[in-house]
């Protein structure tokens, strides 16, 4: 036999062992079992009704208005605390507040309930509560209301009441005739602590 042909029959006898060996490798036994796993994340829905709490006007130094309003949990994860935040605008008409704010004449009273012996469990002007910490109004609004039911529960309704006053200083307040005062408050819910499912 020549030496041609002596390379081409090993090429060919080691491309042929190499095939049995590669082939060889799935001559096994095996088993495969397939889990499959999900993950859904829960929902947090605050709602507040009515969405316009407050709108009034022809408004007089010693005004008061109490308004009732619900936060409802429609998600379906508890929720622990409610963080309120608070804006406004003030339209200063004739241009002559001269730096003073309207919002520093407003009080707000947050209440338990309302009845002629209900006491406010946390009272402040308009402008402070803008200007408060989150966490301060937190202790001071909600942690009280909170004591009793631990939060709001999904599918459970608070109701809350607030009472505003265009607190008479028995000073000249004329510079406020006219004036108007936008207020938007937004309340952030936040979750429970994470458990162990």
């Amino acid at each position: 036999m020549s030496l041609k042909k002596k390379l081409g029959m090993g090429v060919l006898t080691a491309s042929l062992g190499l095939s049995l060996v590669g082939g060889g490798t799935f001559a096994y036994f095996s088993d495969t079992e397939v889990t499959n796993n999900t993950f859904a994340a829960g929902t947090l829905d605050l709602s507040v009704d009515p969405t316009t709490i407050i709108d009034v006007s022809n408004l007089k130094p010693g005004d008061s208005m109490v308004r009732e309003f619900q936060l409802t949990n429609s998600g379906s994860l508890d929720i622990k605390n409610v963080n309120l935040l608070t804006n406004y605008q003030v339209g200063d008409t004739e241009g002559d507040n001269a730096g003073e704010d309207f919002g520093k004449h407003i009080k707000v009273n947050f209440m338990w309930n309302w009845d002629k012996e209900s006491e406010p469990i946390f009272e402040t002007t308009l402008y402070e509560l803008k200007n408060m910490d989150p966490d301060v109004v937190k202790k001071d609004i909600w942690d009280p209301l909170w004591a009793q039911k631990g939060g709001i529960a999904t599918g459970e309704t608070n109701d809350l009441w607030v009472e505003f006053e265009f607190v008479d200083n028995e000073q000249d307040q004329n510079i406020f005739q006219g004036d108007n005062l936008e207020l938007e408050w937004t309340f952030n819910a936040t979750q429970t602590d994470g458990e162990e499912k």
